[in-house]
């Protein structure tokens, strides 16, 4: 035995469970008469917050919720919503957010599937709330959300949420998990083919990556945070801890609407918000006289593909600075970033444009990411040309599928997560997404990027969103076919669009047809692309 073990055990004074839970007793501590919430009307401390979130912890508890036990909520981004992420894992209790644009039919899934002993509702989703709850043999107590922004639609039950917390104590003295890999959260995948997958997130997880979205954002004390990322996605990707862990002021935001988020960013004064860029194109296409609103430096992540140059140099004019990231539901959100070096703002907008089209680097909470050949692990060449899949691995990857052992025994192959992204590694280490596994086009034996075409497209003046997908084709088994939603008043035609594509594209990838339509996108704002491969390979197109 070494002499460093000997008589050195982890004991109460040198070991605690990691643990978000911690971040709001720290900040209600230190900071209690500092504004914690926005929502309409409604403005509370870190104080009454706390408090909040205790009187729900507590009444659980009354009503025999415990350790293990599934508390789902369907609720937009409120107030409710943030007290969901610290009073339900305060009892051991594991937090279900379920995507509000879901059917009745998906809701009951998920609902039976996680077993919830709980459901907190919001009344805009009442009916979907009675038809879901109606399949089940065991339905969960449901609990009425009333939120005053919305005054419209039903109860989802009798039991309502400020009546519920009544019954519960403002002292409510909670404890942290025995164990650090408990699960804190149930989230789940879209589930585009077949049912989705409930992905299990640990106390420790959400921990770290709640850490290592500040250390990699260095937002600093107290930052003013706009919800414009959905909540029930991958938890707000922990962005409900580190706020809090800042002792932040959360800004709720039920619904995107350009014009709400630039009239709340100059009114509270926002520093903050992530999102999908649809987000961020939506607002460079308003009006100037509202983009004046924004008086003051706001700072706004994206993950996912970025931005093209266009768009990233209309919204840095606006006054915001964009850093790009990228992650899945699998890790917790994003875990990736595009560290910027301070000698590129040097750089020509296009310049600046294609390096943060990069997903980057691994997060400091991130023990390892590679390109790598998706059946041999082996890596790639960081020559900036080899594809290969991306692979992750660390503290931040998730405890696995819920009832799931064969999908998380494929998805932990080989030692490493498989994320079913395909990427080219740079020589400085950053990794640059090229496509979906399931949407690389190929054409001919060749492989087609549909996120090189998609940037080209966003080039044209005229288009405001496009998506590319593989169209079965009987002499090179698939062709691009673009699909894309013009700007308000402006027009194109086929023909247009593909000159314009012959202009910056090798021939093969030119897209054989154009699609003018509103795009389908899910409720995080992401491009429906299974939608648009079923509509092109049934030709039902217009």
């Amino acid at each position: 035995m070494s002499i460093f073990q000997e008589g050195l055990p982890a004991t109460a004074v040198n070991h605690t469970a990691l643990s978000p839970l911690t971040f709001i007793e720290r900040s209600a501590s230190v900071y209690p008469h500092y504004p914690a919430v926005v929502h309409g009307a409604v403005r509370r401390t870190w104080a009454e917050t706390y408090s909040r979130c205790r009187r729900l912890a507590s009444a659980l508890r009354n009503r025999n919720i415990g350790k293990g036990d599934t508390v789902a909520v369907l609720l937009p981004n409120i107030p409710e919503m943030l007290e969901a992420h610290f009073g339900v894992p305060m009892i051991g209790a594991v937090l279900n957010t379920l995507n509000v644009r879901l059917d009745a039919e998906a809701i009951a899934f998920m609902l039976q599937h996680g077993e919830a002993r709980v459901l907190i509702a919001d009344r805009e989703f009442h009916e979907i709330v009675h038809a879901a709850v109606g399949m089940l043999d065991h339905p969960p107590l449901v609990i009425d959300v009333n939120d005053p922004e919305y005054g419209e639609g039903q109860p989802t039950s009798a039991l309502d949420y400020e009546a519920f917390l009544a019954e519960g104590d403002p002292e409510f003295v909670w404890q942290l998990p025995d164990d650090e890999w408990d699960a804190i959260s149930l989230n789940y995948t879209s589930g585009t083919t077949g049912n989705p997958k409930g992905v299990v997130y640990h106390h420790r997880g959400a921990f770290l990556n709640a850490m290592g979205n500040q250390m990699t954002w260095n937002m600093g004390q107290h930052p003013v945070y706009l919800w414009t990322l959905p909540m029930f996605h991958c938890n707000g990707w922990c962005y409900p801890w580190t706020v809090t862990a800042m002792a932040g002021v959360h800004v709720c935001l039920r619904r995107v609407d350009p014009q709400k988020i630039l009239n709340l960013i100059h009114d509270e004064q926002v520093t903050h918000m992530c999102g999908a860029p649809i987000v961020l194109n939506a607002l460079v296409n308003m009006p100037p006289e509202a983009k004046a609103a924004i008086d003051h430096p706001v700072h706004a992540m994206i993950a996912g593909a970025a931005p093209p140059a266009r768009v990233i140099g209309a919204v840095e004019e606006m006054g915001i600075k964009l850093t790009h990231t990228y992650g899945l539901t699998e890790v917790y959100g994003p875990v990736t970033v595009c560290a910027w070096h301070q000698e590129w703002d040097a750089l020509s907008l296009d310049e600046r444009a294609r390096i943060k089209a990069r997903q980057g680097v691994r997060y400091p909470t991130l023990e390892g990411v590679m390109v790598a050949d998706p059946q041999t692990l082996q890596p790639v060449p960081r020559d900036g040309e080899s594809i290969g899949e991306i692979f992750m691995r660390g503290n931040t990857v998730m405890k696995g599928y819920l009832k799931n052992p064969s999908a998380t025994a494929e998805a932990f192959a080989g030692g490493w997560f498989h994320t079913g992204d395909l990427a080219v590694w740079h020589a400085d280490g950053y990794v640059e997404i090229k496509d979906r596994l399931k949407d690389i086009i190929i054409s001919g034996g060749e492989n087609i990027s549909t996120i090189e075409v998609e940037g080209v497209l966003y080039r044209h003046p005229a288009v405001l969103e496009a998506a590319v997908v593989a169209k079965p084709d009987e002499k090179w088994g698939e062709t691009p076919c673009a699909f894309i939603t013009l700007k308000a008043g402006q027009q194109a035609s086929e023909e247009e669009v593909i000159r314009f594509c012959r202009e910056h594209l090798a021939a093969f990838k030119i897209p054989k047809e154009v699609v003018f339509i509103d795009l389908p996108k899910t409720s995080t704002g992401k491009i429906q692309k299974f939608v648009l491969r079923e509509w092109a390979s049934q030709r039902q197109v217009s």
